[in-house]
């Protein structure tokens, strides 16, 4: 061989290899360019032929329903809270100050009864946060399942992605100043690199930002977490406050335990012989001896009313307005129908159907259901006469309220009762407490879930009417948007 030729072929050498290394690079880049093109959750391989686009797939997956997931999400986080539930307790310290807290207020039934709303009122406000922090929880579940399913789809591009990066960092491009022999080689590496690194940096900066994405999600996922803890731990300590708190209420009531127990039996037999709700206030109002007598006091004070001065009705009307009850009233502070927009839902929860919505047995709702929590407090919407408490056919546990001005207030659905039947009870004072699940009731029967359910509704002269306009607007749009 001559000098000539021997030289050219040491030329050619570095060439040869920086091609070789070149096309190594470019077959791994290759399966990336094909599995971009491929539909989601196919993995094409670098040593094997594009994949037709035009060939149909051969099980197409169908994508997922997002209300499905979000509903399924909220159910393993409810499953999750009510464990987390059951193993927070009141530390004994903590027990010792809530009842230093009550043994601390005046025994009075105004005092105990003032605190049971407030009470209330707080039990409420940390359920509602709960039911956010319960919502949120599934919708940061939903997303991180999104990106996780996402990186399982293109598990095949992302592991030839990064097969690539590997092979480039072990057999870097020539550099141009190291030989002036590699000189062809450089151009033609940069060419080839010019051409297929944009597409290897798109893939790798979206799987840089979905593992960023994912660590927010995770993040985001224990704050809430570690929150809605604390949320429970209070509301649960608010709980064993309005236990201590109705206790002593029940002993500063003045009623003959045997009195009760005779009127109890009294009302269970006179509900059983009910056929309608109509029937059941009717029957409770005339032999009942404790609602008799309230309600005639409570229509005696409505008609004293009319008599009352301008001044006068507008003072009671701030005080109703204001949230700070009369004590020594018998009677709701003014008319019923006045109170428009005015009242707080009984519960925290959502609005799953309402007045005239389909109720599953070919008829209209001729009332509200909500979804709740387990255990959560009802209170009631409006002052009122509680005219019945207690079981009701297939209803559950059931109380009805006279608001006055013809106007019933039925709540049915609840596990335990702590309102009286003959008692007057204002507004936002805790009446009774929802279960763990649903009660399987002609109302709820037709709705898909195993929350506990509280049904509402509203009559007038005996007739059902639509309570949405008494409900304030924060309630109403809040729950509609959840639902």
């Amino acid at each position: 061989m001559t000098r000539t030729a021997l030289k050219r072929k040491r030329l050619n050498m570095p060439a040869v290899n920086a091609g070789i290394g070149a096309a190594v690079v470019m077959f791994y880049l290759t399966g990336i360019v094909h599995a971009q093109e491929a539909p989601a959750g196919s993995v094409s391989s670098p040593a094997t032929a594009p994949v037709n686009d035009a060939a149909p797939a051969a099980n197409p997956v169908p994508p997922p329903d997002p209300a499905a997931e979000l509903a399924k999400k909220r159910d393993e986080t409810r499953a999750e809270l009510d464990t987390l539930s059951k193993t927070i307790t009141v530390s004994s310290t903590k027990m010792a100050e809530l009842q230093k807290s009550i043994s601390d207020l005046d025994k009075s039934t105004a005092s105990i009864r003032q605190a049971l709303i407030e009470s209330a009122a707080r039990r409420k406000e940390l359920e509602k946060q709960i039911n956010d922090s319960e919502k949120k929880l599934a919708e940061l579940g939903v997303k991180e399942d999104a990106i996780r399913r996402s990186l399982h789809e293109r598990r095949g591009l992302l592991a030839e992605v990064l097969a690539g990066l590997e092979r480039m960092g072990r057999n870097p491009p020539p550099a141009l100043l190291v030989t002036p022999d590699d000189a062809l080689a450089s151009v033609r590496s940069a060419i080839l690199l010019g051409a297929v690194v944009p597409g290897m940096r798109k893939a790798t900066e979206k799987l840089a930002d979905d593992l960023a994405s994912l660590s927010a999600l995770k993040t985001a996922s224990n704050d809430e977490k570690t929150k809605l803890t604390a949320t429970v731990t209070n509301s649960l300590e608010e709980e064993r406050r309005m236990d201590l708190l109705l206790s002593e209420n029940q002993k500063l009531g003045d009623t003959n335990t045997a009195e009760l127990e005779a009127e109890r039996q009294h009302s269970e037999e006179l509900a059983a012989k009910a056929s309608s709700l109509q029937e059941l206030v009717g029957s409770m109002e005339t032999q009942i001896a404790s609602v008799r007598q309230a309600a005639a006091a409570a229509r005696q004070e409505e008609e004293s009313r009319r008599f009352l001065t301008q001044e006068q009705r507008d003072k009671a009307r701030e005080l109703a307005e204001s949230g700070v009850p009369d004590k020594n009233r018998i009677a709701p502070a003014y008319p019923f129908g006045q109170l428009k927009a005015k009242l707080e839902l009984p519960v925290a929860g959502d609005i799953l159907r309402q007045f005239g919505d389909a109720d599953g047995t070919g008829h209209e709702a001729m009332g509200m259901t909500i979804g709740t929590n387990a255990e959560t407090v009802v209170t009631a919407p409006a002052d009122g006469l509680v005219v019945y408490a207690g079981a009701f056919r297939s209803y559950g546990q059931m109380v009805i309220l006279d608001a006055g001005d013809g106007y019933h207030v039925v709540m049915s659905g609840m596990e335990s009762i702590t309102a009286r039947q003959g008692k007057f009870v204002f507004a936002g004072e805790p009446i009774a407490t929802m279960g763990a699940k649903r009660v399987a009731s002609a109302t709820a029967l037709a709705l898909e879930t195993d929350r506990p359910t509280l049904y509402i509704e509203f009559r007038k002269d005996g007739k059902p009417v639509d309570s949405r306009p008494w409900w304030t607007l924060k309630d109403i749009g809040r729950a509609r948007n959840d639902s």
